[in-house]
């Protein structure tokens, strides 16, 4: 998967196109990431130690990954993502400006 937990990424498909947020979550399993203030949901809740009242709360739920699109550090434009050897390490490269994605 081409995001990490913490990247900066804008949603380019779905409900929530054009929004930004920071990656908080990526479930590799099933190829979907969870974007703070993206994809919020109802959830029903039931009454417990977290949450004594129970009822229905706002959550993110996860979206897949090909509708989310990395942003360069460097321009904070969205940008396809390259792989790299360097020194015997995989490094995740910007296509649109070449430099190296953190």
């Amino acid at each position: 998967m081409f995001v990490k937990t913490g990247d900066k990424v804008r949603v380019i498909a779905g409900k929530d196109k054009g929004k930004e947020g920071t990656v908080t979550k990526t479930v590799a399993a099933k190829d979907r990431v969870v974007v703070e203030g993206v994809n919020i949901v109802k959830k029903h809740q039931k009454p417990s130690n977290e949450y004594p009242q129970g009822g229905v709360i706002d959550v993110e739920a996860p979206i897949h990954v090909s509708n989310v699109q990395l942003l360069d550090p460097s321009n904070n434009q969205p940008t396809r993502v390259g792989f790299k050897i360097e020194d015997g390490k995989k490094v995740r490269v910007s296509k649109k400006s070449g430099k190296e994605l953190g």
